[in-house]
């Protein structure tokens, strides 16, 4: 069945779905180290900025939430709720390091003029990847990291923001 441009569809696409769940997942995980950090701020101007970036990532995290309901789900999966202790959030927190790692590396790859300072560079980016890697497969082991399964990705994501608006 063909879709007309001017009819909407019934879910969100798949890129918008993935793309939330990158947000929603990324933004758990800092809203909870912001938490976790508040306490040991002694700084006033510091702390207030703290509290800000937390009034803005929770507020984020609700509007995101909204839209889960819209992803495109398949019918009759199971189930898989996420291990609610502290080591999944640990383990996405080191996935999220590498990923950024190797985002951060690219971009100075592309900034560099030095030979020398390019094969340092590209030997990091390496090792950034590996270990994404291999983060990713011990997740995904242990049922952390459900990448080929959209419902529970997105439960896992709902989870982890719920725990994160909850502390």
């Amino acid at each position: 069945m063909r879709m007309e441009h001017n009819e909407r569809p019934q879910h969100l696409a798949w890129h918008e779905t993935l793309e939330i769940h990158e947000l929603t997942a990324s933004q758990s995980v800092a809203l909870m180290k912001l938490k976790l950090a508040l306490p040991t701020v002694t700084d006033p101007e510091l702390k207030r900025l703290y509290t800000k970036a937390i009034e803005g990532l929770t507020a984020n995290i609700k509007d995101l939430l909204e839209f889960y309901p819209l992803a495109p789900r398949e019918e009759d999966e199971e189930e898989d709720l996420r291990n609610q202790a502290l080591t999944p959030f640990l383990a996405g927190d080191l996935l999220g390091l590498f990923k950024s790692s190797v985002k951060n590396y690219a971009v100075a790859i592309t900034e560099t003029a030095t030979p020398e300072l390019r094969k340092v560079l590209k030997t990091h980016i390496n090792k950034a990847i590996d270990s994404h890697e291999e983060v990713f497969h011990y997740m995904y082991k242990k049922g952390y990291y459900p990448a080929y399964d959209l419902k529970s990705l997105l439960q896992n994501d709902v989870n982890l923001a719920k725990k994160a608006l909850s502390k």
